[in-house]
């Protein structure tokens, strides 16, 4: 594991899956053997209220603590999910060799069709991926730096976007300065971009509104708020839809968007895929969705980590 501290300010010192004390505080992942790297930011631990009155699957509004945890800066990247999607793609581009373990990962299908869409790699946030694509990255993360990487939970996903705000976007309340702070479909001329050019919130996270939709760990359950726990509520995935997205992308005007807004995944998004089963890895018509990864501030244990990446997909036919 290689980290390169980017922020000043000791907040405190823990041990994590490294066995080594690292200071919680934002830092740069880079993947071993090659040049690709991401940043991460502290999120702290605190509580927050839940929800909004501009849905109604938002409802009730809800108090909820959450633990401290980094989240990415960024969406993730084609830069490091190609990596992971074609090994001789790695190969290629990695010092040396991958490794038995690593070589040995199962792997997305290739895509039968461009899964930019046209719209390019480059710095750009990867897209289109399952679920489990998306947790399978995650597990590719952990066998290449050692570090546990997942999803964010629902209730994560919204404290980080929030940042300690209860407005209906981070900075206010008025949709005519949402392009100043996401790529959205006023803006971004129907396609995803390089991540990281338009404003953070104030926990250092670019793109968390517009650019692309991201995943979270949840089954979407519209009732899930007025029985939801207070500490670290999930709703664990059980079947294959709905479940939640949040952020909104390119495509998602104004109104679509705030920080409480819950998006859910849909069997339409696999509509054109010619597998029967239907792949498990690619919505090839989604190209308006993407992930960004958390790191929790205590790990869980190995077997926790390994059942977490380990889950069995579920079939889609």
């Amino acid at each position: 594991m290689t980290l390169k501290y980017i922020a000043a300010g000791l907040l405190m010192l823990i041990s994590f899956d490294s066995s080594k004390d690292l200071a919680f505080e934002a830092y740069t992942q880079d993947i071993p053997g090659t040049a690709v790297s991401f940043g991460m930011v502290p999120i702290p631990a605190g509580s927050f209220r839940m929800g909004s009155d501009l849905d109604e699957d938002s409802k009730p509004i809800h108090e909820v603590e959450i633990d401290a945890f980094w989240m990415g800066t960024h969406e993730v990247t084609w830069d490091s999910f190609e990596m992971f999607l074609d090994k001789n793609y790695e190969l290629a581009i990695s010092e040396g060799p991958l490794g038995e373990v690593v070589d040995g990962l199962s792997r997305p299908s290739i895509p039968y069709l461009d899964m930019t869409f046209g719209m390019g790699k480059e710095n750009k946030p990867a897209i289109g991926m399952t679920q489990y694509g998306a947790i399978q990255y995650c597990y590719w993360l952990y066998l290449k730096t050692g570090i546990f990487y997942r999803l964010p939970t629902e209730a994560e996903w919204e404290y980080a976007a929030r940042a300690g705000t209860e407005t209906k976007y981070f900075y206010g309340d008025d949709p005519s300065q949402l392009a100043d702070y996401a790529w959205i479909k006023e803006n971004s001329g129907e396609s995803t971009h390089p991540i990281g050019k338009k404003k953070p919130n104030p926990w250092g996270l670019y793109d968390i509104y517009g650019n692309v939709l991201e995943w979270t760990s949840d089954q979407y359950d519209p009732e899930f708020y007025a029985n939801s726990p207070k500490e670290n509520p999930m709703n664990p995935a059980s079947k294959l839809y709905p479940r939640v997205v949040r952020g909104g992308s390119y495509d998602s005007s104004p109104e679509e968007i705030n920080s409480a807004k819950r998006f859910v995944s849909t069997a339409d998004w696999k509509r054109i895929d010619p597998q029967i089963p239907k792949s498990q890895w690619w919505f090839p018509e989604a190209p308006f969705l993407g992930m960004r990864l958390v790191r929790p501030f205590t790990p869980p244990s190995e077997q926790e980590i390994l059942a977490y990446y380990r889950a069995k997909p579920i079939t889609d036919y």
